[in-house]
């Protein structure tokens, strides 16, 4: 069937923006090409799709605020975009929008050894800032799983973690400076060199905003010297259960393993046939990797090991050398593209207190039962954060709107232990409209009055995080009032 070609109107305010676009951008750095934008229709969540009116690729600071300067009069919405791994919809255009991508703001701009900071563009991958920097015996502590693709910008934006993130923290704990550009095109800094900034926390406020107050176009990063060793130990268990409870009594206990990290028996035969790891037969495993120097890690190690024996363990397997190691994470690092090539899956990011693990396993299993969804279990187990794999036919009629009630319930029931919506890939579309579960209106007043401070017409990075149509009133009210 042939598409509806396009009103008139709309083609000739496309053709103005493309051109004031351009005007201000090398060439090469605007995709207005129908078929070239639909590279820009989603993100990681792929269910979900919609070609922008404009993509623009600006490789700097400048560049990024005339582009906002030109969408700002024109009243375009700017979806802000790093690597487009997000799998919570946080990159996914609206069709009236210009799609910011920063992949081509990828360069080092200063590196101080000496006071432990590195200053990137935000386009530059999380992997490759390490990269940068191991061989001086340093790295960057932040890992998600994406890390080889991730953008830094995106990790900015939704607050990421990854595995190491029980004992280095989140972005937000070795983030020191922006600069970020607003959606009028002002350029500001925040933060800088240094552990804190005085007057207000406003780079807390701005990491993890999703893109909703400023396009980040450069950050200053912590690094860290590398550890002296590090190993890892695997841990079989005969029940998720038991497997929570020996998290939550390695926490309680007060060691502090640089990683715990979980699979229950779905992820483990799927990791296995895809890694040939080497995992038992089990129900649960856990990883736990300890560092520091051979006495501390043989130290912490012994006390950890003690607490699993008294859970009865299948098995328990210290890595002796390097390959043992290897062998160890193999699985761990290939689950979520195992898993991709047995089925379509949506990957959950609830997060909770380490205590209600055995609850809320076993409340994922019963709604499974109850939806009759296959769900994995693989997931950050020392500081809770949750990422379950619901498993579905998208080929099949009804099973992508099953999936995302089973999901839902999964968030609430997270909430309700006394967790939250997300713990490292932010609300996006797949979670805004669960917001209301987690806040009460007066809560989500106060966020968007936030917003309205910093992009007072509601352009940037529309539809995200807020209910949708709060945020629509929102967004037509300020319209409605120029």
């Amino acid at each position: 069937m042939q598409m509806p070609r396009p009103d008139a109107s709309v083609l000739a305010r496309k053709a103005r923006i493309v051109a004031q676009l351009q005007a201000v951008l090398p060439q090469g750095a605007v995709i207005s090409d129908e078929a070239e934008t639909r590279a820009y229709e989603c993100d990681a969540l792929t269910a979900y799709r919609c070609p922008p009116l404009v993509a623009v690729l600006p490789a700097n600071t400048e560049e990024v605020s005339a582009v906002l300067k030109v969408c700002h009069a024109e009243g375009v919405p700017v979806v802000p975009r790093g690597s487009g791994t997000s799998l919570a919809g946080g990159a996914l255009p609206t069709a009236d929008c210009v799609i910011l991508g920063v992949a081509r703001m990828n360069e080092v701009l200063e590196t101080d050894y000496d006071n432990r900071f590195i200053r990137v563009q935000t386009g530059r991958t999380n992997l490759s800032v390490t990269g940068a920097v191991e061989e001086n015996d340093f790295f960057y502590a932040p890992d998600p799983s994406s890390q080889l693709a991730c953008a830094i910008a995106g990790n900015i934006a939704m607050n990421s973690g990854g595995a190491h993130c029980l004992k280095y923290g989140v972005t937000t704990n070795n983030l020191l400076g922006v600069t970020m550009v607003q959606m009028d095109g002002t350029v500001v800094e925040i933060g800088g060199a240094h552990l804190d900034a005085g007057g207000l926390d406003l780079l807390g406020l701005i990491c993890g905003s999703e893109g909703q107050l400023g396009v980040v176009t450069e950050a200053t990063l912590r690094i860290l010297r590398k550890p002296e060793g590090a190993r890892p130990v695997l841990m079989a268990f005969d029940s998720n259960e038991v497997a929570g409870e020996c998290v939550s009594d390695i926490i309680k206990a007060g060691v502090l393993p640089v990683a715990i990290e979980f699979m229950d028996r779905p992820i483990l035969e799927i990791a296995e046939n895809f890694a040939k790891a080497g995992y038992p037969e089990c129900e649960a495993l856990l990883i736990v990797e300890v560092e520091g120097s051979d006495a501390e890690i043989d130290e912490q190690l012994t006390k950890i090991l003690d607490i699993a024996r008294r859970h009865n363990p299948v098995e328990l397997r210290e890595a002796q050398d390097s390959d043992d190691a290897t062998r160890i994470w193999l699985g761990r690092k290939s689950a979520f593209g195992a898993v991709g090539q047995v089925a379509d899956y949506m990957c959950l990011d609830g997060t909770i207190p380490v205590s209600e693990l055995p609850r809320v396993l076993n409340g994922i299993s019963e709604l499974s039962t109850k939806y009759g969804l296959r769900v994995g279990n693989v997931f950050h187990a020392g500081d809770g954060n949750m990422h379950p794999l619901i498993m579905f036919d998208a080929n099949k009629p009804g099973d992508l709107e099953l999936c995302e009630q089973m999901g839902a319930e999964v968030l609430k029931l997270c909430v309700e232990v006394g967790g939250c919506l997300t713990g490292e890939h932010g609300v996006g579309i797949e979670k805004r409209d669960l917001m209301v579960d987690q806040f009460t209106p007066e809560d989500l007043e106060v966020q968007m009055a936030v917003k309205d401070v910093f992009d007072p017409k509601w352009l940037l990075n529309p539809a995200k995080v807020f209910p949708l149509a709060s945020s629509e009133t929102r967004r037509t009210g300020k319209i409605a009032a120029e």
